[in-house]
């Protein structure tokens, strides 16, 4: 299954990942749309989304840089296969603009918290909700350490949800990790590159 997986992935062009990923994201606000009809009276999840709330610049975004942090000293101890993911993200972020990388870290940063936490976990918990988000991840249940990851990292950003009860919050702090990861993975794929140059001109 992980094979077939990692042969679809390199049988499609950049622009073919970036406009699934679009399309996934789109189909999440749907099924949010859906739900939000069916389970809650006048949308009123939409009223959890507080921008003006002083624990986005206090815990929101301290916490999202943290976990990068985290992120990126694990990949340099670690081996790295336990950050294979079959070379999607690198291939969506290595030849985006810093404006573009942006504005998909927000896209997903919405989306996914508008479902997974204002709509999903208000109903069902936090622990379905993160394994549900951890799922919905299709490419991590092909490594244990990515999924055992994201199954903790939505537990956590869950936990904030439930304790600032500001859907803002978690969406400014799943922003910045993902912004970060993404000039992480561009600017260290420049690097990789030039690296690789300097070598050849030797």
């Amino acid at each position: 299954m992980k094979n077939k997986y990692n042969e679809l992935i390199k049988g499609l062009t950049d622009r073919e990942l970036l406009s699934h990923l679009y399309m996934t994201q789109f189909l999440l606000l749907g099924i949010t749309f859906i739900l939000g009809v069916f389970l809650f009276d006048h949308f009123s999840y939409l009223h959890t989304i507080d921008f003006s709330d002083g624990k986005i610049l206090l815990v929101g975004i301290p916490a999202g840089v943290a976990i990068v942090i985290v992120d990126i000293i694990l990949m340099k101890l670690l081996p790295k296969s336990f950050y294979d993911d079959g070379g999607l993200n690198e291939r969506i972020f290595k030849n985006r603009s810093v404006i573009h990388i942006a504005w998909i870290a927000a896209f997903v940063a919405f989306s996914e918290e508008l479902l997974f936490r204002g709509v999903i976990q208000t109903k069902v918990g936090l622990i379905l909700a993160s394994l549900i988000f951890a799922i919905i991840h299709y490419r991590y249940l092909f490594n244990w350490f990515l999924f055992s990851n994201i199954v903790i990292l939505s537990f956590f950003i869950g936990s904030v949800y439930e304790w600032s009860n500001n859907l803002a919050v978690t969406m400014i702090m799943h922003f910045t990790i993902d912004f970060l990861l993404g000039l992480y993975i561009k600017y260290q794929h420049t690097i990789d590159v030039d690296e690789q140059e300097g070598m050849l001109h030797e």
